[in-house]
């Protein structure tokens, strides 16, 4: 009989695990996501300016969307960032 328990908590400890794994991988986080966006319209893919920050994570790109310029701030491959937005920017009408 003490086998037979040992089977059964070693079968119950691998399903347990399985479950756990798949449930892992099934979240994947947004990088595993690329899809799950809203619908697009047009897409920007012009060049941005980039500065990078002395510790190499913290930084900020900034470019043109119209008379507008965006800037974002993100921080190495993190899930956080923020935007901020100058409205009608001199830099932006020369265009």
């Amino acid at each position: 009989m003490n086998t037979r328990i040992r089977i059964l908590a070693a079968a119950a400890l691998a399903a347990g695990l399985a479950l756990g794994a798949t449930g892992c991988a099934l979240d994947g986080g947004k990088a595993a996501q690329p899809f799950m966006d809203a619908p697009k319209g047009s897409i920007d893919k012009l060049p941005m300016d980039v500065v990078v920050m002395s510790d190499g994570f913290s930084n900020l790109g900034a470019k043109c969307d119209g008379p507008n310029r965006v800037y974002v701030i993100f921080h190495g491959n993190d899930k956080y960032g923020s935007v901020a937005v100058v409205p009608n920017d001199p830099r932006c009408t020369a265009r």
